[in-house]
């Protein structure tokens, strides 16, 4: 193909190397079959099942320095009746999530560094994917629409800056959610997310260290009354990553400021944000066999508390699967009033199989308010402050290139807390399972 003449003007300037442009297309297709008995969060079905379809379908023009890439995603349930907790989060029909270019400069700073650019609709995944992420685990995932920088410097220095518009998904009430009715997404200043990572890689020893901040600002529409949250969250994270025969760990400390309304309501007052999360894990790896890596977890995030500043801790579009437990059904916990410490167990029995097990107790922050994701409170906190305990494993087996196949559970012991409150579901166990098959084309 023709190489395009931006491209032998860029290449005069050592910032571009022609080759023969490739156009590749490219896709996935999942479904998902899950079931909840003994439900945690308050308000919907004690049992319920639900399964999910989630197709995407992405194509790339690759010309050198030069990409652009499209993709469609499709996200749909079925199974579901009114007291199912539907949300975005499961629907989200027929949308273009990604359409972008991508510029690509050879050594932009000289020799030593790197450089690209994004610009238009796109995914991102940024540090430890707690604040800023696309969750893969849920049915749909977290776009974002502006511009996307990231930089390499001399002496491992690496830098990521984004001005982005978060993409909130369209339709979003229960009755077009249940038709999977199809509307396009919506990005508008109302909503701004903006920051940057600074990380470099063996900085103590095998550790990386990296710090970020962000800004999150939002503010009312027109028959969309918000929280008007505007959150600035700054972090510091070290990691020295999994290896056979030796040990890792990570510890990364969040801290919240800024302010947000009382309620929805337009002329609700403004209190101040003070809130903060804690992650930390180390772990071993044996060697041999299937290389079993045995970690302690503590996760701790702030919750709000009678008077004073508001304390619950927001992790704005970050991921849980990893950390904590599956979205879908279960979908209770997140990064907002726990205390959780915790053993995780992994292995890979063979080069297309692994294993994760992991056992978590939970505890609220602060007892006055909902715990995580659940909306169980006692604004009293005379139901205490024990939430339960959380058995989660996962399976995952590649048949083959093109077909993987996972299993989750989840077993909640309801503690003292989700028993009872006033409005806790009733019922001691929460019960979840989902099977999972996703075909690559």
């Amino acid at each position: 193909m023709r190489v395009p003449k931006v491209c032998v003007a860029l290449a005069a300037m050592g910032w571009c190397t022609p080759i023969a442009a490739q156009v590749t297309v490219s896709g996935t297709s999942r479904i998902r079959a899950e079931a909840i008995d003994g439900q945690a969060r308050a308000g919907f079905n004690e049992s319920d099942t639900l399964l999910n379809l989630r197709t995407t379908v992405a194509a790339q023009y690759d010309d050198g320095p030069i990409k652009i890439v499209g993709e469609l995603w499709d996200s749909r349930v079925y199974g579901d009746n009114r007291g199912t907790p539907l949300s975005t989060g499961d629907v989200n029909a027929l949308e273009l999530v990604q359409a972008y270019v991508e510029w690509r400069p050879r050594a932009p700073f000289g020799d030593g560094t790197s450089a690209m650019i994004q610009a238009g609709r796109f995914l991102l995944n940024i540090g430890s994917r707690r604040l800023v992420a696309a969750d893969d685990y849920r049915n749909t995932t977290n776009g974002y629409t502006g511009i996307r920088a990231d930089l390499g410097w001399r002496g491992g220095w690496k830098s990521t800056l984004l001005y982005v518009l978060p993409q909130q998904r369209r339709p979003d009430d229960l009755s077009s959610l249940r038709r999977n009715a199809v509307a396009p997404d919506y990005e508008g200043f109302d909503l701004v997310l903006w920051g940057g990572l600074l990380s470099r890689a063996n900085t103590i020893s095998r550790a990386m260290v990296e710090t970020s901040f962000f800004h999150l600002g939002e503010r009312d529409r027109a028959g969309r009354p918000t929280r008007d949250r505007s959150l600035n969250t700054a972090s510091a994270r070290i990691i020295v990553d999994p290896v056979a025969g030796g040990f890792d760990y990570e510890v990364e400390g969040i801290v919240q400021r800024g302010e947000i309304s009382s309620s929805l309501a337009a002329n609700a007052a403004r209190q101040k944000v003070a809130a903060w999360f804690l992650h930390g894990d180390v772990g071993y790896t044996f060697r041999g066999g299937w290389k079993p890596r045995i970690a302690l977890e503590y996760d701790h995030a702030s919750g709000d508390r009678p008077g004073g500043d508001y304390g619950r801790f927001d992790t704005l579009f970050g991921m849980r699967r990893a950390d904590l437990a599956p979205a879908g059904l279960y979908n209770a916990i997140i990064r907002s009033n726990l205390v959780s410490p915790g053993v995780r167990i992994e292995a890979t029995p063979g080069k297309r199989t692994d294993l994760m097990g992991s056992l978590r107790p939970f505890w609220l922050a602060a007892r006055q308010d909902a715990f995580s994701f659940t909306g169980v409170r006692d604004t009293t906190g005379r139901a205490g402050s024990y939430a339960g305990t959380q058995f989660d494993g996962r399976v995952r087996h590649q048949v083959s290139k093109s077909l993987r196949l996972e299993v989750d559970a989840v077993l909640l012991g309801k503690g003292r807390f989700l028993r009872t409150a006033p409005n806790a579901p009733p019922g001691r166990w929460t019960k979840y399972v989902s099977l999972n098959a996703t075909a690559n084309f």
